[in-house]
């Protein structure tokens, strides 16, 4: 079995949104009460979250951002955006959240722990270096990759971005960065935040070093599992991470009220499953996780399990199984994937 840690702490729990904002304590609720069972208590470590520092945070964001949402700090309600609210202690949520994916890494680095899963919010991949975006107030997976690149020299770090939204924020953060290859699956066209079109591939010394993955309305687990082996598979055996981080989304799961995917948890275990191959090939599995979205609560709480059981070593999937759904769905992307490869395929001649 691998050593497996996860972050958890009631205090992120105390990000108080509006009455039936999708991103309620409710989501850690759920995946809190799910440990607590008797297949999965005392199987990981317990990480410990800090408070991010403000030179940590500074890493992606503006001084005079970062002293808006301390600004918040024990005051009422107060809306960022149309989406993105706070409440007295969200600011301090916030900086949890930056500092448990910190303490993740850190553990994952020192070679205490094969892998982590940090089971933090607010969110954060849609968090901009100057503004707030999307449920997200800090961008706890850019910061994560700025501290390990700035603390542990690391010269490149992979993103995986599944969530069903495009991660503006990671994006843009790294867009002219190539020691951090972003690859981001995600519905594109009329959907929110509107960016991540193929086209968007990164400039200067970051040019091809991000790589957008547009997904079709109900895409499902043989869909992604192809993409993740034909696309982000080759193309991350050729980059040679020293260290993977994912911003895991679960709102691509077939109840999701937001999403309109069809993903179950047989398919986000088997995502991490690959994901798990190409780390072992490059970074001796290096994985840390942060948690984004999902918003239908009970499948937050099984996906969340799957993914977890996956990372120890005790899979819920077949792998020939998934493998024979994998190849009796390519045909239905089969001309999407030549279309991705031969726009790619300039960057890295795997492909």
């Amino acid at each position: 079995m691998n050593r497996t840690g996860i972050v958890r702490d009631e205090r992120y729990i105390d990000h108080i949104t509006d009455d039936y904002h999708p991103e309620n304590p409710n989501r850690l609720r759920s995946i809190y009460g799910m440990l607590q069972g008797g297949d999965m208590e005392g199987f990981y470590t317990e990480i410990p979250p800090r408070l991010a520092t403000r030179e940590e945070l500074e890493m992606v964001h503006l001084p005079s951002y970062i002293d808006l949402i301390a600004s918040t700090a024990g005051q009422p309600a107060r809306r960022l955006d149309p989406d993105t609210v706070t409440s007295p202690k969200s600011y301090e949520a916030a900086c949890l959240a930056v500092g448990g994916v910190l303490e993740a890494i850190e553990a994952v680095l020192q070679g205490k722990l094969d892998n982590a899963f940090a089971l933090v919010r607010p969110p954060g991949h849609h968090a901009e270096r100057n503004r707030a975006m999307g449920f997200c107030i800090f961008n706890n997976i850019a910061v994560g990759a700025k501290y390990a690149i700035q603390t542990h020299g690391l010269e490149r770090v992979l993103i995986i971005d599944w969530d069903v939204h495009h991660g503006n924020g990671t994006q843009n953060t790294f867009y002219e960065a190539p020691e951090v290859l972003y690859f981001s699956t995600h519905r594109y066209g009329f959907f929110y935040p509107g960016t991540g079109a193929p086209a968007e591939a990164g400039t200067g010394k970051g040019e091809g070093f991000t790589v957008n993955v547009p997904m079709s309305l109900g895409c499902g687990d043989a869909e992604y599992g192809n993409i993740f082996l034909h696309v982000l598979k080759p193309i991350a055996l050729s980059y040679k991470p020293q260290l993977i981080l994912v911003s895991a989304g679960f709102d691509t799961y077939s109840r999701d009220p937001l999403g309109g995917m069809s993903m179950t948890e047989k398919g986000y275990a088997r995502l991490i499953n690959i994901t798990m191959d190409i780390a072992q090939t490059t970074c001796g599995g290096k994985i840390i996780i942060a948690l984004e979205g999902g918003y239908d609560l009970d499948g937050l709480a099984t996906s969340v399990k799957a993914v977890l059981r996956e990372l120890r070593g005790d899979s819920v999937i077949d792998i020939a199984e998934c493998q024979r759904n994998e190849r009796n769905g390519y045909g239905k992307i089969e001309g999407e994937l030549g279309k991705l490869k031969g726009y790619h395929k300039r960057h890295w001649e795997k492909l």
